[in-house]
């Protein structure tokens, strides 16, 4: 903070302050002129209503002068009055890094007992589940959900269900977390004609048991050339390319028909996972990948 902001913090502070205290102060000491009554002589109603004058509540005074007391108290204490630091010398970073160090030394020993191990490993410690699902709901929940299926709104993929766009081995888990990853599905508009676009998107609904048009799924099969580079030849991806499974039934972007997957066919989709390895440790990112792991084998089977 600069000396003039300072000094104009300071002023605008003491000058409320000094304000507020001698209205408290003045309020206790001030004579108001009464009627014989007891009144002020102020009538409404016809003489029916009177304007009294009593002394303010003891509760009320001492109630006032002890936020005086808190308000000079804290001034003194804590920053707040321009560009003192307070007789505490408290700052909200080093209140911030005190808590850190507390945590991490609370943390340590769980690390410690992590690191190095298989995601397997780690998923049957409940203590480590439970640090993981904490790290998850502040770093992953956003997008993927508190419970972790997904949003196909945004194509979030379902991290509960044990299918794998890029691999479900620890490596390829702990890859996705710590370096993220980038989804780019071409937009084939222009390329290919849309009735074409239409009649390739019933062969691709066909392959999943989707409903689509048996007649156009044929004429639409030869098509499927254009997506056998990415998503392989029968369809069913490639996880070195995140290219997803067409065959399983399960649509990152929830399209459940024919016309939803042509419009993405038409359109294309472009979806990021942000990398985490400057925000989270090699053990966290362990922790948070072994409650998914988890999450998506609930019987403990091995990864696919």
């Amino acid at each position: 903070m600069s000396g003039a902001l300072s000094a104009w913090v300071m002023v605008l502070a003491t000058i409320n302050l000094a304000i507020a205290l001698f209205l408290f102060v003045w309020s206790l000491c001030v004579e108001i002129p009464t009627q014989p009554d007891g009144t002020t002589g102020h009538v409404w109603a016809h003489g029916v209503l009177r304007e009294g004058v009593r002394k303010l509540p003891t509760l009320w005074v001492v109630a006032s002068a002890a936020v005086f007391i808190l308000a000079f108290g804290y001034l003194a204490l804590y920053p707040g009055f321009g560009a003192f630091k307070g007789l505490l010398n408290w700052t909200s970073h080093g209140e911030l890094a005190q808590a850190q160090a507390a945590n991490e030394q609370l943390e340590a020993p769980l690390l410690e007992r992590v690191r190095g191990k298989s995601l397997a490993a780690i998923a049957a410690d409940a203590q480590a589940l439970r640090a993981g699902e904490v790290i998850y709901v502040e770093n992953c929940a956003a997008c993927h959900g508190r419970d972790a299926k997904g949003n196909t709104a945004i194509g979030a993929p379902n991290l509960a269900d044990n299918d794998w766009l890029h691999g479900g081995d620890d490596k390829s888990i702990l890859a996705s977390i710590l370096d993220g990853r980038r989804g780019t599905m071409p937009a084939f508009a222009g390329a290919i004609p849309e009735d074409s676009i239409l009649n390739l998107a019933n062969h691709v609904a066909s392959l999943s048991g989707l409903p689509s048009d048996s007649l156009r799924a044929q004429t639409g099969q030869p098509l499927f050339s254009n997506c056998a580079a990415c998503h392989g030849a029968d369809g069913k991806g490639n996880p070195a390319l995140g290219a997803p499974n067409l065959t399983d039934g399960i649509r990152l972007y929830g399209a459940g028909d024919a016309r939803a997957i042509a419009d993405i066919i038409s359109r294309g989709r472009n979806g990021v996972m942000p990398a985490w390895r400057g925000r989270l440790s090699a053990e966290d990112a362990a922790l948070v990948a072994a409650w998914v792991y988890a999450r998506s084998h609930p019987t403990g089977a091995g990864t696919r």
